[in-house]
């Protein structure tokens, strides 16, 4: 949950910084900021949880287990 919450902090102040440079109004800026990272976060939220699960389900293959090494002999 901190990296969801540092993410939003992060997000905050891009989506703010953005919102004013394309306007030049601080109230505009300021309700893009608001709302944008808040939505977004939620969104993010839900990705990590979705992608955890594919993560969980998809075979574990590796390039190790699918082409194992020869033995070195002594």
């Amino acid at each position: 949950m901190a990296k969801t919450v540092s993410f939003a902090a992060v997000h905050f102040c891009v989506a703010f910084s953005v919102g004013y440079l394309m306007t030049g109004d601080i109230m505009i800026g300021g309700a893009l900021a608001m709302v944008e990272p808040a939505v977004n976060t939620v969104a993010y939220y839900f990705h990590e949880k979705v992608w955890n699960r594919f993560k969980n389900v998809r075979p574990k293959h590796t390039a190790t287990t699918l082409y194992p090494r020869k033995a070195l002999s002594a």
